[in-house]
């Protein structure tokens, strides 16, 4: 078996599974705590404060959304977001300790969601998306081809 050694490649992965895990794990957080407030009054306190333009098409169109959201939905999508944030801190960890099964895991749970990027890009084309895609896309690749020299 080969040393597992020092891997730049699976420690930057592994890193930003993490960041992601708990960039997620923040947002359920903040979701939560959002149950039992007044929502629309909150959003649109943190949109006065981060000096948004309301009236921006862009802004507008994100508070319709959110003004809409139910209780019952918050739960729900907290319960998502925690889900996703636990997938991820799973990899993170697997990764940076440098256990098999988390290339495995990091492989096949971002190849899921290949197509349904590709999907979301065809829908509504956003530079963001794409660059997503193209990190996701890039980190399959890697871990595939590095499994495969096992």
């Amino acid at each position: 078996m080969k040393k597992r050694g020092n891997d730049f490649g699976i420690t930057l992965i592994g890193l930003f599974k993490l960041l992601k895990g708990l960039t997620l794990v923040i947002v359920a957080i903040g979701l939560l705590r959002l149950l039992h407030r007044d929502v629309e009054a909150t959003v649109s306190h943190w949109v006065e404060m981060m000096r948004m333009d309301p009236d921006n098409h862009y802004i507008h169109g994100a508070l319709v959304r959110v003004f809409r959201v139910t209780p019952k939905q918050l739960k729900a999508l907290s319960a998502g977001t925690f889900l996703y944030a636990g997938l991820f801190l799973t990899e993170g960890m697997g990764l940076l300790a440098r256990k098999h099964w988390a290339e495995y895991l990091t492989v096949v749970s971002t190849a899921l969601f290949i197509p349904l990027e590709v999907y979301e890009i065809w829908h509504r084309f956003t530079w963001v998306r794409v660059a997503i895609l193209i990190i996701n896309v890039l980190t399959v690749w890697y871990l595939a081809a590095r499994l495969r020299r096992r």
